[in-house]
Order: C-alpha cells, then structure tokens, then sequence
C-alpha cells in the first residue's frame, strides 16, 4: 500500500471508530476487476531493470512533449513500440501467471516481434512518407503491419479487457469483407489495405490516429502528474475534508464517500482503481453504520465513477476534451460544472434519505478531523490550482502545464518537513511564471526552483524522496500503457469506420430506428456509447467516444460540445451499469453484497447522470452555452431542485415511505424541472410541491397520532 492509501486507511479507522477492509482483500479485488492490478511480479536487480526502463520511458514521453519536433512517423511510433515493449514486461497473458521474474518464451516473441514491427516505421519513417502516397509497400512491411496491430490487441487484451476487442474485431472483420467483398478485391488485397490505413497512416484514424497521437502528447504527462500528485498526500486532504464537513451528520459515512471519492476520482482516472482504494475504508464505515452492503457499495461506486466527471480535471478528458472540440480549456470546466453538481446532489440526497428512513446517525465530534487545523495543509491544493490556471489561462501548452505542476507537486510534498525550503522553491516557481520575468533572470528563478525541489528529495524523513520519485515515474508509465493501448484500439476502431465509410451507414440506420426523432436516436447512441465503455479508462473511454459516437450526434444536429458531453457522461457510466458495471461489482466484493443488486443501486444514485445528457443534448442550456445570468440561476435552481424529486422517487422516501403514486408525480414534477424552460419548470413546481407538502403534513399526523 502507498503512503497516501496507508494515511488514508489510519484517517478513516480514526474516524469510524473500527478496522477497514484489509490489503490482503483489496489487492485481491483489485485483481479481479481492476486488470492493471495484474501484473507480473518483479524482484531483484530484474525489478530494478524493469522499473529503469518505465521510468526512462515515461522522462522521454515528458521531453519529446516539451522539447522535441520529430516527425509523426518517428513520435508516434516510437512511442507505442516503447508502450508495446513495457505492457509485454509487465501484463501476462492471463491471471494467476505470476511467476517471479519470468517472462514465457511466447511473450518475448510478441513483445520483440510488436515493438520492431513499431520502429521499423521510426527507422524508415522518411521513406514511408514518400511510399505510402503511392502505395509502394513491400510483403515484409504488410506482415509487420499485422503483426504489430495483432500484438497491441493482445495487450489490450491482458491490460484493459476483452470487451473493447470484440468491438473492434467485429469493426476489423467488417472492414475486411467491405475491401474483398463491395469492393471487389479479394482478402490479399483486402489485408493488404487494411494493414496499410490502420497501421502506417497518422491522418483518418488507424493505431497511429487520433486517440494516439493525444495520448502521447497530454495523457501520459497527466498521469505522471497524477502519480506525484498523489504522493504529496492530497487524497488524505480530501478525505479528512469531508470527514470534517459532514461526518457528523445522519449517515455521516455515506456522505463523506461522496464528496472525498469525487473529490479523489476527478484525478484519478480509474473509477475501477478509486472504488476500491477509497472503498475499502469507507465501505465497511457505512455498512457499520447501518446501510445495507449492496447500498454501500452502490454509493461509492457511484461516487467514485462520477469523480471521473468532476471538473476541473475530470480524469483528464477535461484537457483532451478542449483539444478535440477547439474550445478553450476554460469553456469546458465551465459547461461541466452544473452536470457535476447535479450527479453529486442527487447521490447526496439519496443517501441523505436513505439515512433518515433507515433512522441512521453520524459519526461522534470528537472522532472527526478539526477543519481549523485542515487549513494548515490548504497548500497542498496549490498544484491542482497552479495547473488549472495554467490551462485556462491559454498562455501555455498543457504538457507545459502539467510539467510545472509537477515540480510544484515535489516541492509542496515536503512543506510541512522543510517549510523554509519549499517557500522559497515555491516564491520562486511563482516569480519564473507570473512576474514577467525575461532571459537569464527568470531561468534563475526556474533553477531555484529546481534545486529546492532536489534538495527537499534529500532531506531526512521527506516524502518525496528519490526512490519515491523513481517509483512514480514507474508507475506513471505502467498506468499509460492501458491508455495508450485502449487509444490505439480506438484509433483501430475509427480508422475501420472511416477507410468504409461506415460513419454515414450507422447514422441513417440510427435515423432510421429513431423514425425520425432525435431522443430516440440519443437512446441508441447512449447504447452505443455504454457498450463501448465497458471496462475502459476515462482518457481512452473518452478518446473512443469522441472518435466514433459523437461525430453521430453531431450529424443529428446536436451542438458539438453538447455531443462530445453525452458521450463521455454514457462512457464514462459504463463502469456501474449492468451487465458489465466493473466499478459496482469491486464495490460489491468489498460489502460482501450481491453484484448485481450493488449495480442496479449504483445505477439507482447515478441517475443524474442517465438524465441529465438527454437534457444538455437537447438544451444546451444546461451546459452554460449562450445564456445570461439569469438564465443560469434559474437553470442551476431549478435543476437541484428536479434533481432531488428523482432522488426522492427513486428511494420512496420523503417524511415519510411514499405510495406509488406519489413516487411516479414527484418523479415527473422533478424532470420536468430539469427541462431549462419556464414552463416546465413552473408545471415541474406545482408537482413536486404537492407531494411535498402532502408528505410533509402526512407525517406530522402520524408523528401525532403516535404520541397520542
């Protein structure tokens, strides 16, 4: 267990008052739903080898991205056979290999034969060029076309899942029967085509594509970022901060899981990954409590997955989101911050009912953290803020950023060890960026910092000491190679669509099935979209999104931000949907709940995010899009208002258990609330008055008569 997950099991055994899940127990769901969980096990001078060279790849990928202006034919390569090279290292070919320091003879040729199949293209990158325009490609090269496509859908396979194959083999064979059959080539020419659009081309999707290239130039120093973000202890702020908020309260564990695995998840990039970390505290809290296991796996399944839409990071698709759409990086925190609000209300009333109904209390004062003394840490915030700032403010490249925020990271790791030094690293890092600064005076200024973060990693009991550093570096590149494969399938998945044109086809039939209508039709992207979710993470969920289904939305007339939002949301929820809801069923392993009853509950309290989308996709409204302030107070209004007469409906609680009847009016009265329009909003008001007071007075009269 990291320092940061160890800090945080002790905060929160200190404020429930009892023992969490044990790590014994966490690795072993994290094995089982989590595939980067996975890996072969390392020891010795091979583990020091191993680990040298993720760590090398992922200094490389920082460099290439600040520094470096190689060609497409080199970068993009050079970077999967380097991702091809550490995933065969590190993920056998099935659970339960686990052999010390082995690799089977099978792996070493698929590792070998992938990765030179990569750089043979970085070695002749500039004779390509010239031949692929003509179509002058040798046997040899086709071979190593399908060898190399072959080996990074076996690793996606033992990384990330078999889910995302099968789409992308039937997208495959699809586009092998369009070249030999409707157009007439026969499968050697058929092969030969494919292998060429999906393995050597940077332009019209393919391995090398859209998802990719993004992957290499902003995932990648994100997770590193997020790698060290982690090590300053940031996650334990955010629980011991919602542990001082609303702990206290009815159903007090229930409501700190919601708020410190959103505030967790939005950095995380693994709804799967923050379930269980953050679970295994806070699950046996609420089941202690007095909620039921299936509920308290549902609640922080639901949390953590919704984390992944938390702005402003939201698992870093809030950066690749603003390079797909054109839009400034701030535009999209903002669209995304009323669809955030709304997930998290409604999972917040829900467990704030389910604690009424259930008669449930918080936990004692005396065992909660002291907000006052929580200030003390406030700085640890400041590389999140210093990063955000960076992005929205346009003036620097997000790779830049986030490599800034890094070095803010190592230096406010170890403030409260050294506070003299990491004030000064951290006046400095201020001055190199804010002041103003030109030529050798602001390289001083960075220099400064860069030595105060290089002496705090050598003073006694630091955090960020050099193995540490080394070990994020590691682990950054290790959580990139699931990305990048599942980005790289994706690219696969959109070359298919458009080497065929299968783009057009899946519109009209859409349009065909939908008759016309445009809700209709967003139901079966939103299909779409949570059958190619499945078991993906949140960069590559979106990069395969935002590749295949919303280029759909967009021809149906939607506006493009609202379509790239819809389909992240539906993406992103895959995770505690039935029947593939892996975020749910590692919930349920940890309460000891029924898998499928944890997924439908989870389902349950994520309704804000099955509804709201249908909403923003017809009225953009709800994402902030060409409004005014008025607008936005009655939308942000009376959309918490609508989204807590679902909640309500949902759980059959309100003063008391409400009928049928009573459930299906304040249901309606809440989504028409939702609607940003005056009149559904004022027929929405009427509704959810009526069962509100009906049930209010209803209870008082019970409350009477049992006094009586």
């Amino acid at each position: 267990m990291s320092t940061g997950n160890m800090k945080k099991e002790k905060s929160f055994r200190s404020a429930a008052g009892g023992e969490s899940f044990d790590q014994a127990s966490v690795d072993e769901v994290m094995k089982k739903y989590d595939r980067e969980s996975n890996t072969r096990l390392w020891q010795g001078w091979q583990k020091w080898v191993v680990y040298s060279i993720m760590a090398a790849f992922s200094v490389l990928v920082i460099y290439v991205t600040l520094f470096a202006s190689w060609l497409d034919l080199i970068r993009y390569p050079s970077f999967m056979g380097g991702v091809l090279l550490i995933g065969y290292l590190i993920f056998p070919a099935k659970k339960g290999l686990q052999r010390v320091n082995h690799i089977p003879w099978y792996d070493w040729i698929l590792m070998l034969v992938g990765t030179a199949a990569f750089f043979y293209v970085v070695v002749n990158a500039k004779d390509l060029t010239v031949r692929l325009g003509t179509s002058r490609v040798t046997t040899l090269e086709i071979a190593l076309a399908v060898a190399g496509i072959l080996a990074t859908l076996e690793l996606c396979r033992r990384s990330v899942g078999i889910p995302i194959l099968c789409v992308a083999g039937v997208f495959v064979i699809y586009a092998l029967f369009y070249y030999a059959g409707d157009r007439g080539l026969g499968i050697g020419r058929a092969v030969r085509n494919v292998s060429i659009s999906l393995f050597y081309k940077v332009q019209g999707g393919g391995i090398l594509g859209t998802p990719v290239q993004v992957c290499s130039k902003f995932i990648v120093v994100f997770i590193v970022f997020g790698a060290f973000l982690e090590r300053t202890g940031i996650s334990q702020f955010f629980i011991d901060l919602a542990n001082s908020l609303v702990g206290r309260f009815s159903g007090g564990p229930a409501k700190v899981a919601v708020i410190s695995s959103a505030l967790c998840g939005m950095v995380s990039g693994s709804s799967v990954g923050n379930t269980v970390t953050t679970g295994s505290v806070t699950i046996p809290m609420m089941k202690k409590t007095g909620y039921k296991g299936e509920f308290a796996g549902a609640v922080e399944a639901a949390a953590s997955t919704g984390g992944q839409i938390m702005p402003p990071i939201m698992g870093a698709a809030a950066f690749l989101m603003a390079e797909y759409v054109g839009v400034p990086y701030s535009s999209i925190i903002v669209c995304a911050i009323l669809p955030a609000v709304l997930y998290f209300t409604g999972i917040f009333i829900a467990v704030h009912l389910e604690a009424k109904k259930l008669g449930l209390k918080g936990i004692e004062r005396d065992r909660l953290p002291i907000f006052k003394r929580l200030l003390r840490r406030v700085y640890l915030l400041l590389p999140l803020v210093v990063l955000v700032y960076l992005v929205s403010s346009g003036s620097n490249t997000m790779a830049f950023a986030a490599a800034i925020a890094i070095l803010f990271a190592v230096i406010v790791a170890n403030t409260h060890r050294d506070p003299v030094l990491s004030v000064i690293g951290i006046a400095a890092l201020l001055c190199y960026l804010f002041l103003g600064l030109t030529g050798f005076l602001r390289l001083s200024m960075l220099l400064v910092s860069i030595a105060c973060a290089v002496v705090c990693m050598f003073r006694r009991d630091t955090v960020m000491t050099p193995p540490v550093l080394f070990d994020a570096l590691a682990n950054g590149a290790k959580s990139s190679v699931t990305v990048a494969v599942a980005c790289g399938v994706a690219g696969i998945i959109g070359g298919c669509i458009t080497i065929t044109g299968l783009a057009s086809r899946i519109i009209t039939a859409i349009v065909t099935l939908s008759g016309g209508s445009v809700l209709i039709a967003l139901f079966f992207t939103m299909l779409c979209c949570i059958v190619l979710g499945m078991g993906v993470p949140t960069t590559a969920n979106y990069c395969i999104m935002a590749s295949t289904c919303a280029p759909i939305l967009i021809q149906l007339g939607v506006p493009i931000l609202a379509a790239h939002f819809f389909v992240f949301y539906f993406g992103i929820v895959a995770d505690i949907t039935p029947p593939v809801a892996l975020a749910a069923y590692a919930g349920s392993a940890i309460a000891k709940a029924p898998p499928m009853k944890t997924a439908f509950n989870a389902s349950k309290l994520a309704i804000g995010a099955f509804v709201v989308p249908y909403i923003f996709a017809l009225n953009p409204a709800m994402l902030l899009i060409d409004t005014t302030p008025w607008q936005v107070a009655l939308v942000v209004v009376s959309s918490i208002i609508g989204i807590f007469g679902v909640a309500a409906a949902l759980n059959g609680f309100l003063f008391r258990r409400m009928n049928i009847v009573s459930r299906i009016i304040i249901a309606a009265g809440g989504l028409m609330m939702m609607d940003p329009r005056p009149v559904t909003d004022a027929a929405g008001a009427v509704l959810l008055l009526g069962v509100l007071a009906l049930n209010y007075y209803g209870a008082r009269r019970n409350n009477t008569a049992e006094k009586a």
